[in-house]
């Protein structure tokens, strides 16, 4: 039995496709769940024509997915991280951070079609690769940066010197003023 695929089916075909099936797989499952239609004439010009259009429309999707692809071109994205000790990073860098950023500088990439080619642990360049189109994968680099926040030791030591500098002015204060009035006694 010949069916044609409305649908995508794991193992057997993609959607469009003229598959030969067993009689009972195809009436018991496939046509009653809407997955297949029976291929008969009628059906396959139907297929025909329907394949056209998605051609032209495939051709257009295609040729903006070029494009956009030419936009990106060798773009380096920076993305800032809070860094430990040995330039180790708080975290992961994940695919929708990326796919944010991208978002930001004007180009709709989903995160789903953006993969990292090596795990992201330390600063540094690596290198993603955007699927802009089933034919087209683009590859960009992205730059790991740290951030410019300041330690807690560093914050801690800094709190600790403005708490000293008071009491030593203060000290000073009062052993000037005393002086003071001893004088004038």
């Amino acid at each position: 039995m010949d069916v044609i695929l409305i649908k995508d089916v794991p193992g057997l075909g993609f959607k469009n496709e003229i598959v030969k099936i067993k009689n009972g797989y195809g009436r018991n499952y496939l046509i009653p769940k809407g997955y297949a239609i029976l291929a008969n004439s009628s059906n396959s010009k139907i297929l025909n024509e329907i394949l056209k259009q998605t051609k032209n429309k495939q051709e257009e999707i295609l040729n903006k997915s070029k494009e956009l692809s030419k936009n990106i071109g060798e773009l380096i994205i920076d993305i800032p991280v809070k860094v430990g000790s040995e330039n180790k990073i708080f975290g992961t860098i994940t695919t929708a951070q990326i796919s944010d950023l991208l978002n930001k500088q004007g180009f709709d990439i989903n995160k789903k079609n953006i993969s990292i080619l090596s795990k992201i642990k330390n600063i540094g360049t690596y290198d993603v690769n955007l699927s802009i189109h089933k034919e087209i994968t683009h590859p960009i680099k992205i730059n790991i940066i740290p951030t410019k926040e300041k330690s807690k030791k560093e914050k801690a030591t800094k709190k600790t010197s403005e708490k000293e500098i008071p009491k030593k002015e203060k000290a000073t204060k009062k052993t000037s003023e005393k002086k003071i009035t001893n004088k004038k006694k």
